[in-house]
């Protein structure tokens, strides 16, 4: 019985002290990563290399335990668990600490969980063969497990922390703090996590029947949504020569990601479907015609995220997140192909032939992930050379170079760089380097947008100018909030005095809006007050409007919009002062 309830070869085997010494190690664990953290909040403290290695390692270790352990061979998976711990943690400190880090140094961190999340079901299929093979159907199984387990502990953890919130609180109605405070201990509340996380593997793993029925559940839920993905892709594919790829290409910085998402969907649901092994397909027919058809729109998706990562590339060159963007087309492309390949070799046999196919990119993808994760291809030497390269040969314009971007995003090449710039005779070089080697943060750097040549047309076009006669002011258009007056979006400007304006958006006044004023009782002024625009020292700068209306209000503001009644008045108000200082609000 127990076999076929699992679907195993043969039935679990038992181990009752495993939940115990699970949840000891995830204690342990909790208290380790205090230790290296100590009582500062993690957001504030100063990583080194060696702590983030060290945190690395240790929780990697205890984690490959948890999920790999058996009675049998028990030493084997500590041995694992070490290598991993060891090797993640050499590689994290390879990478430096976070201020060596640029944008793309969480894609490293992830590219090693990865390859870990890969090797273990590899590792776990191995061990239980007592050879160095690996079975598909053992592989598959064991990843979705894992993935089971993974989601079900984290959902344990919350649902004890609500649990401990919940009594903290009921205590604390009869002045008994005790509970409270220590959930507001970083000791407690880090420990905590471990044994629970711990607790509920352990237990988890000791009930194997309950996490088959998750996963076959979570499996049959994935499988019976192929056709629905399956049909809204093919249809997707098949309207595009009718569309047109221009709108595609036109959002390059969306469409990767979309497109990627849509394949990483299409691959997880297509396996949701074929299962481990040709005794698990699912023999429904529109399953079996879904996972067809995902499989075939795998490879058009993966080539429409290239072409559409090529065109940003030529555009605007390499940076970290772009190479990383290809290597996931890339990866795409693979298994695309891989997919493909399997239908027109296998035809109604060809999840015979994609299974083998799916061992071997995993064994691909573990191996480079590992090697990314590291510093040997740097992605931020590769992008800081080809931007220098096109502002040298003048791809890129000076005035649409991002200096924030190699202070920033580049890592140390990109210092490296702006250092180099910083020395130039050329003052247009030299003075944006240096303001991007002196600022704290992004947000310091002085942005100087580029303004496109038909701004100020634009603007006119979509803008009513009152009051009558009214002009607009020289240099106003290209300081202008870059969503309203343009793209067809009507506004209204009130040119209260020569340095003064103010900008409504004509959508703030629409009846859908007034509705929800008149069902609130009142609303922002976003709408009603809009953005005022000053000239200070030859530049504008804005000021969004402030308080609230009430629903009498708006229904006056919303009548006279329309008609163009709008003007400044000088109002009296009243406010406390104390020692001569205003204090608070004004008031009537």
């Amino acid at each position: 019985m127990d076999e076929i309830e699992t679907g195993a070869e043969e039935a679990p085997e038992r181990w009752a002290e495993r939940p115990f010494l699970l949840a000891g190690l995830g204690l342990a664990t909790g208290i380790a990563v205090h230790l290296l953290l100590g009582n500062m909040p993690s957001y504030r403290m100063e990583w080194t290399a060696l702590q983030l290695a060290l945190l690395m390692g240790v929780t990697l270790f205890a984690a490959v335990i948890g999920f790999t352990i058996e009675r049998r061979l028990w030493w084997a998976s500590i041995l694992f668990a070490a290598v991993v711990g060891v090797v993640a943690g050499l590689v994290t400190w390879w990478n430096g600490g976070p201020t060596d880090w640029s944008s793309s140094g969480i894609w490293r961190t992830l590219s090693l969980l990865l390859a870990v999340a890969i090797a273990a079901p590899l590792f776990q299929a191995a061990r239980d063969e007592g050879a160095p093979r690996t079975p598909y159907a053992s592989v598959h199984d064991y990843a979705w497990t894992n993935v089971v387990l993974w989601c079900a502990c984290w959902l344990f953890v919350l649902i004890s922390f609500l649990m401990l919130w919940l009594l903290a609180s009921l205590f604390q109605l009869i002045k008994i703090g005790l509970l409270h405070d220590l959930l507001m201990e970083n000791w407690f509340w880090r420990a905590l996590i471990g044994l629970a996380f711990g607790g509920a593997l352990g237990l988890l793993r000791e009930h194997d029947a309950v996490v088959r029925l998750l996963q076959r559940v979570v499996a049959t839920v994935l499988a019976v949504l192929a056709p629905v993905l399956a049909v809204g892709l093919a249809l997707f594919l098949v309207a595009l020569p009718f569309t047109g790829l221009q709108a595609l290409w036109d959002a390059t910085s969306q469409t990767t990601p979309l497109l990627l998402s849509c394949a990483m969907g299409a691959l997880i649901l297509t396996n949701a479907v074929i299962g481990n092994r040709s005794e698990e397909e699912r023999r429904s027919p529109p399953l079996r015609f879904g996972a067809v058809t995902l499989a075939l729109v795998l490879l058009p998706l993966a080539i429409l995220a290239a072409v559409a990562t090529g065109l940003r590339v030529g555009q605007y060159g390499y940076t970290p997140d772009r190479l990383w963007a290809i290597v996931f087309v890339g990866i795409a492309i693979l298994y695309g192909a891989a997919y493909l390949g399997s239908l027109i070799l296998g035809r109604l046999e060809w999840t015979a032939k994609v299974r083998p196919a799916n061992l071997m990119l995993a064994f691909a993808i573990c191996g480079l992930g590992l090697v990314l994760a590291t510093p040997l291809i740097s992605f931020n030497h590769i992008s800081t050379e080809d931007q220098l390269a096109r502002l040298k040969d003048g791809r890129t314009k000076l005035d649409r170079f991002d200096w924030k971007a190699l202070a920033f995003d580049f890592g140390q090449p990109g210092k490296n760089a702006l250092a180099r710039l910083s020395q130039s005779p050329d003052p247009k070089v030299k003075v944006p380097a240096q303001q991007a080697m002196a600022a704290k943060n992004r947000w310091d750097f002085p942005e100087k947008r580029p303004v496109r040549a038909d701004r100020k047309q634009e603007v006119l076009a979509n803008a009513r100018i009152l009051p009558a006669g009214a002009s607009l002011p020289p240099g106003l258009a290209e300081e202008m909030n870059e969503y309203t007056c343009t793209r067809g979006r009507p506004c209204t400007l009130f040119v209260a005095a020569p340095g003064e304006v103010f900008q409504l958006a004509d959508d703030c006044f629409k009846d859908g809006n007034r509705q929800r004023a008149d069902s609130t009782g009142v609303t922002g002024s976003y709408c009603a007050g809009g953005i005022r625009y000053t000239l200070v020292n030859g530049k504008w700068q804005t000021v969004n409007g402030a308080g609230l209306l009430s629903t009498a209000q708006w229904a006056q503001v919303a009548a006279g919009y329309p008609t163009g009644k709008a003007e400044v008045r000088k109002v009296e108000r009243r406010q406390l002062f104390i020692g001569g200082v205003p204090v608070g609000d004004v008031f009537e």
